[in-house]
Order: structure tokens, then sequence, then C-alpha cells
């Protein structure tokens, strides 16, 4: 069983919990490698990252944390950068690379929050929210160009929002070809793709990212792939592993039980 979750976030930025309440739930849950990934400073973000100037003293709490738990579980201090953020990525265990922006002109759309911010993104794009899309995964297809980065984040997380289907054909031409162009280019990279059970959790979708199209698209050509969480609150550690592995194992994905 893998008991390794390397994408947590804790007050540090949008998590619920402390680093310390994380990390006793974790340990007395049997996880054996916890990694912290806190959002970096994002000036378009402010309301979901860390505070500016707030990553030294971050680094040197999960340091602390490390050296109490040793013997005990392993910690790791990853952060989740954001593409546009322009924070440095020295100084951390991974990298986990992530686009939950769409950036049009000098505005930037989220694409996980509240769908009128998407719609307004395709309005943006006249009205075309296929063009949202490819815009989407243009920039996707850019997150191994994120210095350090490790690991590709939740790879389709542009349909989040789209539970009921109402504004996205996931078997569109389009759509379905802006993914497969962005999945080759990070195929190329060498980097693991997260199976991301966070909208799970969240009561987002039934299915992780990526979906099962595309994780079936990633595993033909070799790709990586690593159990996330997500987790925003201590509960939601390991949220639905049991599950993601068997099916996992059944489709024989090569799937990273240690990672990085």
């Amino acid at each position: 069983m893998i008991l390794q979750d390397l994408h947590v976030h804790s007050t540090w930025s949008d998590g619920k919990n402390t680093p310390e309440e994380i990390a006793r739930e974790a340990c007395a849950r049997g996880v054996r490698r916890l990694g912290f990934s806190d959002h970096v400073y994002a000036p378009y973000d402010t309301d979901c990252c860390m505070k500016s100037g707030a990553a030294a003293a971050y680094r040197r709490e999960i340091a602390g944390l490390k050296e109490q738990y040793r013997g005990r579980m392993d910690i790791l201090c990853g952060v989740e950068q954001d593409l546009f953020s322009p924070e440095p990525t020295e100084g951390y265990d991974y990298v986990i690379g992530a686009v939950h922006y769409l950036r049009i002109g000098e505005k930037y759309r989220t694409v996980d929050w509240k769908k009128e911010i998407l719609l307004d993104a395709a309005a943006l794009l006249g009205n075309d929210i296929y063009a949202a899309a490819e815009h989407y995964y243009e920039d996707m297809a850019r997150v191994g160009d994120i210095p350090g980065c490790s690991v590709t984040a939740h790879f389709d997380m542009f349909r989040k929002l789209n539970r009921d289907g109402s504004h996205v054909d996931p078997g569109h031409p389009r759509y379905r070809a802006a993914w497969q162009k962005a999945a080759d280019r990070l195929l190329a990279c060498g980097l693991p793709f997260e199976i991301n059970t966070g909208a799970i959790s969240r009561g987002c979708q039934d299915d992780p990212y990526p979906d099962g199209e595309i994780i079936g698209y990633l595993a033909a050509r070799g790709a990586r792939f690593l159990l996330s969480s997500d987790s925003h609150r201590k509960e939601t550690i390991l949220y639905d592993f049991a599950r993601q592995e068997r099916m996992a194992r059944q489709k024989s994905l090569i799937l990273l039980e240690e990672y990085p």
C-alpha cells in the first residue's frame, strides 16, 4: 500500500490545518513520507498562496518537523509553483508544477474556483470555451519549464467545474487535440503525472485528475504516475489512495511508490 503523500497544503497557503497538526495526523495514520507543498507567493493569487517573503519561514518550520519526526516518518519540504509565479524554486526538496490561471493579456482568470470566472476567460477569447481550453493546455505544456519542476500537477484541472458537462465536451476534437499536444510535450520532459484525488475529496468530480482517457493515453506512452491527495485539510491525506492504487495496478500503470 502506498503511504506517501506529497501534495499537501497547510495554513501557510490555503490549507485548513497547521503543518504540526497535519504531521501528527499523518503519523498516526501510518504515513511513511509526507510532503508539504504549499502554494508559493503569486501577486495575482493572494487569497490562496503564501504571503510575500514567507518562504524562508515556511522552510524553517518544515525543517523543524523533519527533525521532530525523524525515524518515525520522513517529511519533505516541497512547493506548488504556479506557472506564472515569479518566486524562485531553490531550496525545496521538490517542486510541483501547476497551472491554476489563464493569463490573457494582463488579466488572470482562475480555472478552479468559479465557473463564472472561467466563462469570463472564454468571453475574453471571443466567447469560445475551446479557445480557453487550448490556452490552458498550451500553458500546461510549459510546466516542465518551471525551474526544478519534479511533478506535473492535476493535468486536466480545466474540467474541474464541468461535472455536469454544461460548458465543455471532453470528446470535442479541439479539446482532445489540445490536451494531447500538451501531454506529448510533458512526456518528452520525462515528468511524472499526478493521479490527483483532490477534486473527488472536494465533491467536484467523481474521478481523479487526469480522467481515464488521458491516463490511458499517457500510460500507452510510458508515463509514470504519482498518487496525490492535493489535501487542504488533515482528514483528506491519502484520500482514496487504496482504490486508486488498486485500479492503477489493474491497468498496469507505472506507479511510483517513493518519489522523489
